[in-house]
């Protein structure tokens, strides 16, 4: 599974994109549940920004997720942080 998440927007509006592929780590398993997770808790309507705040692309195998602060769910926040951390 590849995940990339991609952080836009911000007081400096630079833009932020990191991937990572599950297929050869072990804990794949917790990856994929908390991508499924953060991809089903989407927003069914294009989100709404705030001033100086982010804005989020999710995307996982073909599908992807929009979300904007602060209206991240936990799953969201948790996978933009891991992707954004560990990511290239």
């Amino acid at each position: 599974m590849r995940i990339s998440v991609t952080r836009a927007g911000g007081f400096a509006g630079i833009e932020r994109r990191a991937s990572v592929d599950t297929a050869a780590r072990p804990d794949a398993a917790a990856w994929h549940a908390l991508a499924e997770q953060a991809l089903a808790d989407g927003p069914r309507t294009p989100p709404s920004a705030v001033p100086d705040g982010f804005t989020y692309t999710i995307a996982v195998d073909g599908r992807t997720v929009r979300c904007a602060d602060p209206a991240l769910t936990d799953a969201q926040r948790e996978l933009v942080s891991r992707v954004l951390g560990e990511g290239a």
